[in-house]
């Protein structure tokens, strides 16, 4: 799908070791000519770890949409009012975002901007990853599974020997799972073996 005249939300939760997979895939949205909104929660802005600095993922974030970061609630609100987004992706989406998500709870950009699409009935796409997405996290992503205009990226195990109970979503397909739920349709298959 070409991304020409489509304003796609990008929101990063703090799943850290996932950020320098997706930064290709926000590349490939405006390379395909979409205007990628980025929106992320605190800890991106905040939170120095061994995968990055906070200002080096702000750097790279406005460097490749072109457009300032969302970081607070305050500045998310206005999604709704303005139905900017034609769709909005989470990815990665942590577990505590879904935990959230799945219990109404909104206490940061992400999810303020999540209720906002919701409340358009527009669609919003997860990627979760999550160390307990067999954990206690599955009741949510059930819950989240059956939730009108919420679709997935694919998912499956990372590393079931080591971490049984954890779930990544193939982040490289988040643009056709967007595609797919711009349809109204679920990408599928939703449950994938990764390598």
């Amino acid at each position: 799908m070409k991304w020409q005249g489509k304003t796609v939300g990008y929101a990063l939760s703090g799943s850290h070791c996932t950020f320098a997979e997706v930064m290709p895939v926000i590349q490939r949205f405006v390379d395909e000519g979409a205007n990628v909104v980025p929106i992320v929660t605190q800890t991106l802005i905040t939170t120095d770890t061994r995968f990055g600095t906070a200002a080096e993922w702000q750097r790279q974030l406005k460097g490749i949409t072109g457009n300032e970061i969302i970081s607070t609630i305050v500045d998310a609100e206005p999604l709704g009012p303005s139905k900017l987004l034609d769709v909005l992706v989470i990815a990665p989406c942590t577990g505590n975002t879904t935990s959230k998500l799945a219990n109404a709870m909104t206490d940061s950009p992400v999810l303020m901007a999540a209720k906002a699409q919701m409340r358009n009935q527009r669609p919003l796409v997860l990627a979760i990853s999550t160390n307990d997405g067999l954990g206690l996290n599955a009741a949510n992503i059930a819950k989240l599974l059956v939730c009108k205009n919420v679709y997935f990226v694919p998912f499956g195990q990372d590393n079931p020997i080591q971490k049984p109970n954890s779930l990544v979503a193939k982040m490289e397909l988040v643009p056709e799972a967007c595609e797919a739920a711009l349809n109204g349709q679920q990408l599928q298959p939703l449950l994938i073996e990764r390598a």
